[in-house]
């Protein structure tokens, strides 16, 4: 049992990671076509758990005893992940790809702007996401250098895009050990990222630097196996999205290659696995150990 109380704390978290993107959405849109901004704001500014932004500032927090731990190279980020992210989903979502029609209860960019915009919104929100990093004043630029590095590793052929190219291999095999691998790349690399650009941005010493990484590494995992049992179990209008697409294109999931029953454990010994990684930062009853418990005890 614990006393934190995850929504009381998680709203103003989210509320807060809101106001960050639309100040940097709008810094954007001066600069660039309006239907491009446009088209980038439609699918960056519309909501979502934030889960990523979230963790990097709880960490930057935490690492810091701070309110705004690690001030504005956390703050930019925590919005450099969320652009990374969300250029993922609309990429993912091309008919290229997983040819989804609806994100988050709403149509999908390219059902809105075109297959052709919707590949250059997500193209200007991979790039500007590191030109947002990249940027600040000279007294920064050590931090700042080090939380790109960390982006670019997390989503580049090694991260992100190299688990989403295991994800779609025609042979892939229905084993455990390939969809931990998968997994840890397509989905938790750049969760793991998002614990570790916060703990920098904070000042983390190499203890806690290795406390972010194993969280950051469970929860990652804990967070897609609950995903696969999302798809098996919630409502299509839950998700926000249609459900079932994973069996429906053959896809090996969590749920499917170990059973309902062993996925919901190996998700609960992530969870455990995360709470001790952060036990020393904040005790059992903080902010990182309710969202690991969330990312699984989570609806949609």
């Amino acid at each position: 049992m614990t006393n934190f109380s995850l929504d009381g704390w998680l709203k103003p978290q989210q509320g807060r990671v809101e106001a960050l993107l639309k100040s940097r959405m709008d810094a954007i849109a001066r600069r660039s076509p309006a239907r491009l901004s446009e088209a980038m704001a439609y699918s960056l500014l519309d909501g979502g758990k934030r889960l990523r932004p979230v963790l990097c500032l709880a960490f930057a927090d935490a690492v810091a005893r701070a309110s705004n731990g690690g001030g504005e190279p956390a703050n930019d980020a925590a919005c450099a992940l969320e652009c990374i992210h969300t250029y993922s989903l609309v990429h993912d979502d091309l008919p290229a790809m997983d040819d989804d029609a609806l994100r988050r209860g709403r149509p999908t960019n390219h059902k809105v702007y075109g297959e052709a915009m919707a590949i250059l919104a997500g193209d200007a929100l991979l790039t500007d996401a590191f030109a947002l990093l990249a940027s600040g004043p000279p007294a920064e630029q050590a931090v700042r250098g080090r939380l790109v590095a960390e982006l670019a590793l997390a989503a580049g052929a090694g991260g992100m895009v190299g688990g989403q190219v295991l994800d779609i291999a025609e042979d892939r095999p229905a084993e455990l050990d390939y969809l931990n691998r998968l997994h840890r790349m397509k989905t938790g690399a750049l969760i793991k990222a998002a614990c570790r650009m916060g703990a920098i941005a904070g000042g983390a010493d190499e203890r806690a630097l290795q406390a972010a990484e194993l969280y950051g590494d469970a929860v990652g995992l804990a967070f897609q196996i609950a995903d696969d049992l999302l798809d098996v179990t919630a409502s299509a209008s839950a998700m926000g999205k249609p459900t079932g697409a994973d069996a429906a294109a053959g896809r090996h999931t969590f749920p499917a290659v170990v059973g309902l029953e062993p996925a919901r454990a190996l998700a609960a010994g992530h969870v455990a696995r995360a709470v001790g990684a952060v036990r020393e930062l904040e005790g059992d009853d903080g902010p990182l150990a309710a969202l690991a418990r969330y990312s699984i005890e989570r609806s949609s």
